[in-house]
């Protein structure tokens, strides 16, 4: 009997994602590794590791917690926490020399205020909201330009802070078309840099470059580039495919059959009686459901592969099972190996699929893949490692 359910995580096809993706930088351009989301469901500490090993020396999180994972996870290189931190965690910034994103004036008044009375320096980049209107120092017009370099300068001559860099965030780079809105981004962003270089300050990292931008706009590389999603192998968009081809999907989500019944025609499966069989049926039960972060949207919509063929969902998933109808497909037993997305007996079932079915995008449906779920870690098809968050 296989595991309830589990991940793949092909490590060897992660680091030929990273060594593809470094072979399109521009010269001195360094590449980001984004870890953010437990990197983006696959692992954190264990995607760090390899990246690397691939000669990847930055990581960027979302928050604190996820840096000190890194830390504790034996991970040295610096570590940019792409968000806001509140002051009070000054202290934990400067212990696991973290590295702190400032995003407003306020912001970094607060945090070199907390620095200096905990007697600490911490190292900092910039944001600039060039029309993504999130978080970050206000850049949405050449009007801007001005009044952002001037908070910017001000805020780095503070005690208690040490600039380092600055970045932005495209909001459109992945539509095939969007107007010329990212170049407009750019341009904010290079003026706000220029400007605040003109009042003396300096930025070792200037940065803005996301998946879909690091593809379409190596004029635009500059000191570092963040690639997220690609990392991992699933496209922001599918356009995309042609400009960046021969990417790998590193994550594979499996379960295995539970059981197996015979039903007649007519009979109702799963909640609310959503799907009757058509005709006599072999239904196979798996332990996947939307708490392991299967999607309810698949119920009646998306398949599985069973031996390489597919496998329609029928009825309702479950929070822990999902009912598939096996009819046809030889070999079917008890404890054989299902997928929900990747490999499977020379068929191949992308990510990218199961986020159309679900009407969402690749992101979510690798990230949310929840705790209970063990993360298997492959290198050419041989187990490194398991990691289950429940037991371990």
């Amino acid at each position: 009997m296989l595991h309830r359910t589990w991940a793949n995580v092909h490590l060897d096809a992660l680091e030929h994602n990273i060594r593809l993706l470094q072979s399109y930088l521009s010269d001195g351009c360094r590449l980001m590794g984004v870890v953010k989301a437990d990197a983006y469901g696959h692992g954190a500490v264990a995607v760090a590791r390899r990246m690397t090993s691939c000669g990847v020396n930055y990581f960027a999180v979302s928050n604190l917690d996820e840096a000190i994972e890194l830390r504790r996870g034996g991970i040295t290189q610096p570590i940019l926490i792409l968000s806001y931190t509140p002051p009070c965690e000054v202290a934990l910034l400067a212990q696991y020399d973290v590295t702190q994103t400032v995003v407003s004036r306020e912001h970094g008044e607060a945090l070199a205020a907390a620095a200096s009375q905990a007697g600490v320096e911490i190292t900092v980049h910039f944001k600039v909201d060039t029309g993504m209107s999130r978080v970050g120092f206000v850049c949405h017009s050449d009007a801007d330009t001005a009044s952002a370099a001037s908070q910017i300068a001000a805020v780095s001559r503070l005690d208690g802070l040490k600039t380092e860099g600055i970045f932005t965030h495209f909001a459109t780079a992945d539509e095939q078309d969007d107007g010329g809105f990212t170049l407009e981004q750019f341009g904010r962003f290079m003026s706000v840099i220029t400007a605040a270089e003109a009042l003396g300050v300096s930025f070792a990292l200037r940065h803005c470059c996301n998946s879909a931008a690091l593809v379409r706009y190596p004029e635009m590389h500059l000191d570092m580039v963040r690639p997220g999603i690609i990392q991992y192998g699933y496209y922001p968009a599918e356009w995309l495919c042609t400009l960046l081809p021969d990417m790998q999907q590193v994550m594979e989500l499996k379960t295995a059959v539970s059981q197996i019944k015979e039903l007649s025609a007519g009979t109702p499966m799963s909640y609310n009686r959503t799907y009757a069989s058509e005709h006599v049926t072999r239904a196979a039960t798996v332990p996947l459901g939307y708490a392991d972060g299967y999607p309810c949207a698949m119920s009646n919509t998306a398949y599985m592969l069973v031996n390489g063929q597919p496998a329609p969902v029928v009825g309702r998933v479950c929070m822990d099972q999902c009912l598939l109808d096996v009819t046809g497909i030889d070999g079917v037993e008890l404890g054989g190996e299902v997928t929900a997305y990747g490999s499977d007996h020379g068929a191949f079932l992308p990510t990218d699929r199961v986020a159309c079915w679900a009407d969402t995008i690749s992101y979510e449906i690798v990230c949310r893949v929840s705790r209970r779920v063990p993360r298997r870690y492959l290198d050419n098809d041989k187990e490194l490692a398991e990691i289950n968050h429940l037991t371990d």
